[in-house]
């Protein structure tokens, strides 16, 4: 308190002077119609541009949030559309499965919205890390995607982010199919550019044309079928001479990836399982 008053005591003069100046101020502002308009004006477009400015933020994280939004809208559709289509051609009862079809997506599949905080192409082994972890639901093996395609599978996770082996990894081996052909392959990535991978495995007999979709299989228990992986660019044959390998033009940028989603499949746990405990009966025991 004393030294409030020292303050005051000291600076008095000053005090004096702004209090007379705000009154001046009021008194010229309030009681002369032109400068009372000119400080309306003024006072009008500094207030119009805090606003302007304030609008501008609220629509920079609107628009981060649309662009989550879609994402996730994005490739829902993709595989509903992949499923329908796929109903349409193997189903004689057309109706009933659409409708079955349309019910199952949803409540199988739900999408973990990301951002991708860390991410290299131009090594041999890429790795992504995503903002999201186990506090949100997120287990190794789930796979990743974008608006535009696939992005890869979790391959750690911790408390709050997880690590992705995405396509443009040397280990990455993802089962592919070309869509409406039916003919499955392998995909796989050499390094180099960052659009370009390669589909392996492709019998001679197969029948497709450039350009044609490729797409995740869905025999995997990592990826729902139909998910888009990219168009073929090129055909080559392959070293053994008894197969194709596909030259892919890559649907997802990687070069510009910030939104993506994690597929988490309620029935993938199951189907992993079932598969880890087909391999362990399969593998020869010691004889006692």
């Amino acid at each position: 308190m004393h030294n409030l008053v020292e303050f005051l005591a000291k600076f008095n003069h000053w005090l004096v002077f702004i209090i007379l100046e705000a009154l001046g101020f009021t008194l010229l502002f309030h009681y002369n119609s032109y400068q009372g308009s000119v400080w309306f004006s003024s006072a009008n477009t500094v207030t119009g541009i805090f606003f302007e400015w304030s609008a501008k933020v609220e629509q920079f994280f609107g628009m981060v949030k649309m662009n989550e939004t879609l994402t996730r809208r994005n490739i829902y559709l993709e595989h509903k559309a992949a499923r329908l289509e796929e109903t349409l051609r193997d189903r004689t009862d057309a109706t009933e499965q659409l409708y079955t079809a349309q019910k199952q997506l949803p409540e199988r599949f739900r999408f973990i919205p990301a951002k991708v905080i860390s991410n290299s192409i131009h090594l041999k082994d890429n790795l992504m890390t995503l903002n999201k972890g186990e506090t949100d639901g997120v287990r190794k093996d789930m796979g990743v995607v974008c608006g535009t395609g696939i992005v890869g599978i979790i391959y750690q996770v911790s408390t709050h982010y997880s690590i992705v082996l995405p396509i443009l990894n040397s280990q990455s081996n993802i089962s592919c199919s070309i869509e409406k052909r039916g003919y499955f392959g392998q995909l796989r990535w050499d390094g180099g550019s960052s659009r370009i991978a390669y589909v392996e495995e492709i019998p001679r007999h197969a029948r497709f044309r450039l350009y044609d979709r490729v797409v995740t299989s869905g025999y995997s228990s990592i990826f729902p079928p139909g998910i888009m992986i990219g168009k073929i660019l090129h055909v080559y044959n392959s070293k053994d001479g008894i197969s194709y390998s596909l030259m892919v033009e890559l649907s997802t940028d990687f070069s510009n990836l910030r939104d993506v989603c994690i597929i988490d499949d309620s029935m993938m746990k199951e189907r992993i399982e079932l598969m880890r405990n087909a391999q362990d009966l399969m593998k020869p025991k010691d004889n006692l």
